[in-house]
């Protein structure tokens, strides 16, 4: 799935080139080209499919230039995951009612490729023998109040496959606290295991709505008439994630508890968290950085610009063409609101 704005990443990510297509963490790849490599280790490249906008359909074809043109799907407008994944979800059921499908998001970090691997196929052998919804849970290690939360059994139902219990949204610390304390929480990764008949099935059951207006135009998919169908579907499509259409509520949800070092870099302060930094705990995303008394800073700079910053702490720092932003690290989750307020004035030129 490549289609959000990472507004959270503003100033560096905006509207038409958002954060997936980004070298966030100054790797050399950007976040969907490290995804697609993660997942080409094991999976063939004509059966990796990428999601996005029709506004970024150019953007992943440079990025991504190894995978099949029609393996990228243009949606004709953003209405969150659950229509971006029945929309694949009916796309690979006309091809394979037996398909099983991994749903990832393109712009998290993993960082043990290996453990994920092996998680995959344990998932994949799973949903192969029964219908079953299967969502991956990290191993939490500190009360993050940015994630949501998964309450599971403990009782395993096969080897490493738990049943969910609950799904709770961001907590505030006293209650992510007690979630941790109690062993019986997960984080919520968002990638997601299943057969595309059993989703199938659960949208009909669960967004009814939704899987009437699929239903209807089944037969276009994977013809010239794919494009034309998809414009009067989505327009009557609800905005609603695939967690809140259908996870909390399906009776057939299971969680494998995960340890692969996952980062959904959803935010600044995530990206802080997995830079390199310096001895007064500083993480520069930029190579002409001076910084004198500045400790525990997250800093964005142009690769042309030195910037010389002086007695901050816990400042987000991030310095485009022609936006600076400073902020408070503690204040990183007001960004949208920073977003929205120079939408109201400045109007669409600096997002």
């Amino acid at each position: 799935m490549a289609g959000g704005i990472g507004s959270r990443f503003w100033p560096m990510s905006r509207t038409n080139y958002p954060k997936q297509f980004l070298d966030i963490l100054n790797t050399g790849k950007t976040l969907i080209q490290a995804t697609y490599d993660r997942f080409a280790a094991f999976i063939p490249a004509e059966n990796i499919y990428v999601v996005t906008s029709n506004e970024y359909i150019n953007i992943v074809k440079k990025q991504l230039p190894q995978l099949p043109l029609q393996n990228i799907l243009g949606e004709p407008s953003r209405k969150n995951t659950a229509p971006c994944i029945a929309y694949i979800s009916y796309k690979l059921n006309q091809l394979d009612p037996q398909a099983s499908l991994i749903i990832a998001p393109s712009d998290h970090l993993i960082l043990d490729p290996v453990a994920f691997n092996k998680v995959c196929f344990e998932a994949l052998s799973f949903v192969g023998k029964h219908n079953a919804l299967i969502t991956l849970g990290i191993k939490p290690t500190y009360p993050n109040t940015g994630y949501g939360y998964i309450q599971y059994e403990q009782q395993a139902v096969s080897d490493n496959v738990f049943k969910v219990k609950t799904f709770t949204e961001k907590p505030n610390l006293e209650l992510a606290k007690t979630f941790i304390a109690s062993g019986e929480f997960l984080w919520n990764a968002g990638i997601f295991v299943w057969q595309v008949k059993n989703i199938i099935y659960a949208f009909e059951k669960y967004l009814p709505e939704m899987y009437d207006v699929f239903e209807a135009e089944k037969a276009h998919f994977n013809t010239v008439q794919e494009g034309p169908a998809l414009q009067r579907i989505y327009p009557l499509c609800t905005n609603i994630s695939i967690d809140f259409g259908i996870m909390e509520k399906a009776d057939n949800v299971y969680v494998i508890p995960s340890s692969f070092g996952w980062s959904d870099l959803g935010s600044w302060n995530s990206a802080w968290e997995n830079l390199e930094k310096d001895y007064m705990h500083n993480a520069s995303g930029g190579g002409n950085v001076i910084v004198f008394d500045t400790h525990h800073c997250m800093i964005q700079t142009p690769e042309n610009k030195l910037v010389v910053l002086q007695g901050m702490e816990d400042f987000i720092v991030v310095d485009t063409n022609d936006v600076l932003l400073i902020c408070k690290r503690e204040k990183e989750q007001d960004i949208k609101e920073y977003v929205a307020e120079v939408k109201r004035n400045k109007g669409d030129k600096f997002l």
